[in-house]
């Protein structure tokens, strides 16, 4: 069985202490810390920039998945290289010139990820799949933690699989928005490798117990 991702975002986190929900996540046995930045316009929300993400590469251990919500994020790829991401997602929706931007995120070193909103078809990512470490499927409206699953979301992310296993590529599937014990499993079968969770393990009494209990619920086999 594949092993499945967990990238516990911190969008859903305490953020008057943050260094201590991160080191949760990474008792409880996180693969990756997810980090939003949004900026207020190409999202209706305004987090943080690579400041922020500077101090929690600091306090974090495991690599820093960053997933920029922002207009014109060309314009800030080495800054956020310098803060320490690791992987780097762009929205496809927010890049005049994709293959550009994939381009420099490889060359500073970093992992390029590219994301589509709910609305936007695969057929804006297939020329640029060759190129790219990461595709983020995003399973709500992006801008705001706590939303609810788009159902429909599960055939994209099939479709995007078999999309990408007909070309040979490899290219990890993730998944964000509204997902919690209730629906990880069909998410994964639909070929989900990454899952983001924010408030079914930020928001839950014990973080370590909230991911124990989704990666069960991820290897968990539904009759068919």
């Amino acid at each position: 069985m594949k092993k499945v991702l967990l990238a516990p975002s911190i969008l859903a986190a305490n953020f008057s202490d943050l260094g201590a929900a991160i080191q949760a996540a990474e008792r409880g046995g996180a693969d990756l810390i997810h980090l939003d930045v949004m900026d207020g316009l190409f999202v209706p929300n305004i987090t943080f920039g690579p400041g922020v993400v500077a101090a929690i590469k600091r306090t974090a251990s495991l690599p820093l998945d960053v997933h920029l919500m922002i207009e014109q994020p060309e314009r800030y790829l080495a800054e956020f290289q310098k803060a320490g991401a690791y992987y780097l997602t762009v929205h496809v929706e927010a890049c005049r010139h994709l293959q550009r931007t994939v381009t420099a995120i490889r060359e500073l070193g970093m992992k390029a990820g590219v994301s589509l909103n709910p609305s936007t078809s695969l057929t804006a990512i297939e020329e640029i799949l060759p190129y790219v470490d990461l595709v983020l499927v995003m399973s709500v409206n992006p801008g705001f933690g706590g939303q609810s699953f788009i159902p429909t979301t599960l055939g994209k992310i099939s479709r995007l699989r078999t999309m990408c296993d007909s070309r040979s590529l490899s290219v990890p599937i993730e998944v964000d928005g509204g997902i919690d014990r209730s629906n990880i499993r069909s998410v994964v079968n639909a070929g989900a490798e990454i899952i983001v969770a924010g408030s079914a393990v930020f928001g839950a009494p014990d973080v370590r117990e909230a991911l124990a209990q989704l990666r069960t619920e991820a290897g968990r086999v539904i009759p068919s």
